[in-house]
């Protein structure tokens, strides 16, 4: 009775799914090697042009003083067009540390800045492009606290 039910029981695991990923599932499981967070209003700005601006504007010598594997860059940018026409934008750039065995990334802010403008009689065009800017201006201004000189 015991063969049967072992029989049984590997071919059923057989059948089923490995109980460990293929190489290919866990080179799909690993997190990517630069972590940047975005959390801003997706009518100013989009999780990926954010990111790609947060890329392009933190060069390779903030990774090397700050690992990628234990420092993240969170970007949010608020704010938009209020009844009046006036547009009001706040981007705010942060780089946090992350844990050593798990990866999370934990708020103690290393470095902080803010940018913010106001334009009257803006379009959701000009909002957008507006909120870019400032969102460079924040990165930019982390980027030089980071690295003086």
């Amino acid at each position: 009775m015991k063969k049967h039910a072992l029989a049984a029981l590997l071919a059923a695991a057989a059948a089923s799914a490995p109980l460990w990923p293929t190489p290919a599932a866990a080179q799909a499981l690993r997190e990517p090697k630069t972590m940047l967070l975005d959390q801003s209003s997706e009518t100013l700005i989009d999780a990926a042009s954010a990111k790609a601006l947060l890329k392009e504007t933190v060069p390779a010598k903030v990774w090397k003083l700050y690992p990628e594997g234990r420092w993240t860059f969170l970007s949010q940018v608020a704010g938009g067009v209020t009844e009046d026409g006036i547009c009001a934008v706040t981007a705010r750039v942060v780089l946090l540390p992350r844990t050593g065995t798990i990866r999370a990334v934990i708020w103690r802010p290393l470095q902080v800045a803010t940018a913010f403008d106001a334009k009257a009689g803006a379009t959701a065009e000009q909002c957008r492009a507006l909120a870019r800017d400032k969102l460079k201006e924040a990165t930019t201004a982390v980027v030089s606290a980071l690295i003086k000189g």
